[in-house]
Formats: structure tokens, C-alpha cells, sequence
């Protein structure tokens, strides 16, 4: 288990100095297992627009615009409709999933455990406060000796960016893209921890900064919906640590109380995220939405939107439920 322990300490810190480039982002093109619906699209930007979201808003990367996709799994083939879900935008803490994804290939692979321990060093132990407030766990502290298990959970239930920070260390961001190239999401690279430039590992002070598109967000949790998201293993354990998701405000606010959701929440500054699975009776759908606006303003409205999306899906296929 040392041994271990310390083949981590030198993932951490050596691998990044031989980091591959990050490619430039590609055209994004629409997997063909998906069939486009302009009519859903169109009804989604109906949606859009009234609840405020169709605006060009200003964020410090400049003039941003939503970026949706939602894709309904209740017939034989899934079907895609969206607004602006081909256009990048910060993530925020919704790119934690891509890091967990490339956790656990590597553990299916056999090159550690969950079970394996790792000591936090500096600078990973980076928050202050708690982001879901009422989350009992303590924050990390740099020298606690925590097993990947612990440090998987705490990043996607909590969006503990410690937790996260320690994770791309253990995955290294030159594994995390190759693995999101082999899927075509070119453009989505995970580029950056979560802490300021000044303790970024040197091949990374002066990258770009991490973006995805709704279209990338929701293929990838179709993926996860189909056990092909890697293999099943992976495709399982990922929903299993999406189904505990602690945040239950943006969307989940505009489900029905007996709804299954899925997902990873992210919010900082003047984005504020939410992608997943839904799945309530017969209803079944993937809902990726990026918002360029703070999350007090924007919090209302993607309740409202999350209901008016769950019930133009329950129109498309009868008002099943």
C-alpha cells in the first residue's frame, strides 16, 4: 500500500511536466445513434424565451448565450433537439464528471482501487467553505490520508473542488483528453484544476481555460444512460455517484417529487450548470444546460425551465408518466 501511496505522489507531481498540448477545438458533430428534431428544438427555444434565457448575456469571457440540449429516451432511438447546443461555455464544476469518468476507467483497468489511499499535498487543498453548507464531512486538509473512493464521492456529490484537484492529479489531464478525443469531444478538454494560475502545475499556468458544449454533456450522459460510457462498470458507477448528488436547487427544482435525476450541478461567477438524467415512470430524458448568468437570477429559471422541458416530454409521448 506504500507503494502506492507513492506511485500517486508521483503521478501528482511529475506527469504534468510531460503533459501532451491540449488540441484546439474541432467542429462538433451530432453522433448518428442521435435523430435531430427541428420541431423539438424549436418548442425548446420557445421555452427558452420565456423564461428569459434567449439573450446574449455578458460574462468576463465575453458575450455568452445558453448552450441546451436535450435528448428524450423514450422511444426506440433517442431523439435530439436544443438551442445553441453546439456552443462552448464555462462549465464550472459540471466538468468534474469528465475527471470521474477517467477515475474510474483507470481503476477498471486495474492501476489502483477505490479502496487505494492518497495523501492531499499542496495546493490541492483548496476551499475555505463547504458548497453544499449542510454536508457534514470536513473540508480536506493537506497531509489527510483519504482512499480515491472517498475523494470520487466528495467531488461529484459535494463538488468538493479539494476533492477534484486531487483527482486530475491521480487521472493527469493528457489521459482525461485522450479519453474524451476517443469520444470526439474535441473542444471539451479538461484544462485547468481548481485553484488560481499561480499554483498551476507549469505546463498549465497559461492554458486556456476548460470548456464544454451541451451537445459533449449530453452525449456523455448518454453514454452513462447506455452502459457504453467506457463499459458498463464504469457507465454504473458514475450513474451511481450522480444519483447522490446533493445539490438539489437549478433543475431539480422543476421535477416532480418522485423524479430519479441524475446529474452534476456547477456554478461560479457568471455561469451557473446543470446536466442529466431524468427518468420519472415511462418519461425518459437527458437534460444539458448551460447558462451564461449568475446563479441567483438564474436558479428561477431553470426551475421553470426544467418543468416546462419535463412537460413538453411528457406531450411528445402521450402525457405518459
Amino acid at each position: 500500500m506504500r507503494r502506492i501511496v507513492f506511485v500517486l505522489y508521483i503521478i501528482a507531481f511529475v506527469a504534468p511536466y510531460f503533459a501532451a498540448p491540449v488540441t484546439s477545438a474541432q467542429e462538433v458533430n451530432v453522433p448518428d445513434y442521435f435523430t435531430v428534431d427541428s420541431g423539438m428544438s424549436d418548442s425548446l427555444h420557445a421555452i427558452v424565451k420565456t423564461v428569459g434565457l434567449d439573450s446574449t448575456f455578458t460574462t468576463s469571457d465575453g458575450p455568452e448565450t445558453i448552450s441546451l440540449a436535450v435528448v428524450d429516451l423514450t422511444g426506440k432511438r433517442p431523439v435530439l433537439g436544443g438551442v445553441h447546443y453546439k456552443e462552448f461555455i464555462y462549465p464550472a464544476s459540471v466538468y468534474k464528471m469528465y475527471v470521474a469518468m477517467q477515475v474510474l476507467k483507470e481503476i477498471s483497468d486495474g492501476d489502483y482501487y477505490m479502496t487505494t489511499r492518497y495523501v492531499v499535498p499542496f495546493p490541492n487543498a483548496v476551499d475555505s467553505s463547504r458548497e453544499i453548507s449542510w454536508d457534514p464531512r470536513p473540508l480536506l486538509q493537506v497531509g489527510d490520508t483519504v482512499t480515491i473512493n472517498y475523494l470520487l464521492d466528495l467531488m461529484i456529490t459535494r463538488s468538493d473542488n479539494s476533492a477534484a484537484n486531487c483527482l486530475i492529479d491521480i487521472a493527469r489531464r493528457d489521459s482525461i483528453n485522450k479519453t474524451m478525443h476517443d469520444y470526439g469531444w474535441y473542444g471539451s478538454e479538461v484544462t485547468r484544476k481548481f485553484l488560481s494560475r499561480e499554483y498551476e502545475d507549469s505546463a498549465y499556468k497559461n492554458i486556456r481555460g476548460t470548456n464544454t458544449c451541451a451537445l459533449h454533456a449530453a452525449d456523455f450522459m448518454y453514454r452513462i444512460y447506455t452502459n457504453r460510457l467506457v463499459n458498463p462498470w464504469v457507465s454504473m458507477q458514475l450513474k451511481a455517484l450522480l444519483g447522490r448528488q446533493l445539490d438539489t436547487t437549478k433543475l431539480s427544482e422543476g421535477l416532480p417529487h418522485n423524479t430519479m435525476f441524475y446529474h452534476k450541478t456547477g456554478w461560479w461567477n457568471t455561469w451557473t450548470n446543470d446536466v442529466g438524467i431524468v427518468t420519472n415512470g415511462q418519461i425518459k430524458y437527458i437534460i444539458s444546460c448551460f447558462t451564461p448568468l449568475e446563479e441567483s437570477p438564474a436558479d428561477p429559471r431553470l426551475k421553470e425551465l426544467s418543468e416546462m422541458v419535463f412537460k413538453l416530454i411528457a406531450r411528445r409521448n402521450g402525457g405518459m408518466q
